[in-house]
């Protein structure tokens, strides 16, 4: 496995108590697996993600990826392995909005140094249909186009695992399949994906779909 999520909760204060966002989550990802979390809003589905992609500490359990825990390391290690070793793709992008297509993609290749990251953007560009886009800034790209954008910088890096949070949820249907079809062929090659989605026809490309209810594993 490449994910290995063992006993990991993480609670938060709100205003009416505690909030248990994860409750004691067991869960492993292998690599050539992708895997679909779903459940109500607010049962801990993004907590999850950021856990698993050293954004975010449990408060008690352990998170494994490729072998290491994130949260053992120091802030720069952990930097580097997640730019070397997983890409994340948000439902609202996180594209700088002041660079163009082709600095946002590259922006992964200041944290892990590569001699032909521009040639590997350049490839990313063609392959997502951004030929003719690369100058522009992401206030003036379509939805489907920033999307797209923000899979390629995901890829950047060539990264063992995939982390995807409602990647779906702005896209018409077109685009989405764009997106869908991408996850599966990097299943299919070798990686892993782990993607939070309220969309059914999204988890149903997956190989597997856990439910989270109340912090907790409903089923696996």
């Amino acid at each position: 496995m490449i994910i290995d999520i063992r006993s990991v909760s993480k609670l938060y204060k709100g205003p009416d108590g505690i909030v248990r966002a994860l409750d004691v989550v067991t869960l492993s990802v292998d690599r050539g697996e992708f895997v679909a979390v779903q459940g109500p809003s607010g049962c801990g589905k993004t907590t999850l993600l950021l856990a698993a992609g050293g954004l975010l500490a449990p408060d008690k359990g352990d998170v494994v990826v490729d072998g290491r825990n994130p949260y053992r390391m120091s802030p720069d290690e952990r930097a580097r392995l997640r730019a070397s070793e997983i890409g994340f793709v948000f439902q609202r992008f996180h594209l700088v909005p002041y660079l163009s297509v082709l600095d946002n993609i590259l922006a992964p290749s200041l944290a892990v140094r590569r001699s032909d990251a521009e040639a590997r953007a350049r490839e990313l560009i063609t392959r997502f249909n951004l030929t003719g886009r690369e100058s522009h800034v992401p206030s003036e790209l379509s939805t489907g186009e920033r999307q797209r954008t923000a899979l390629a910088r995901a890829l950047l890096n060539e990264p063992a695992i995939l982390l995807a949070d409602e990647p779906t949820g702005n896209l018409d249907p077109e685009n989405a399949s764009i997106v869908i079809d991408a996850f599966t062929g990097f299943a299919a090659s070798g990686g892993a994906v782990l993607m939070v989605t309220h969309s059914d026809a999204a988890a149903g490309h997956a190989h597997r779909t856990i439910r989270l209810r109340d912090g907790k594993i409903a089923n696996e």
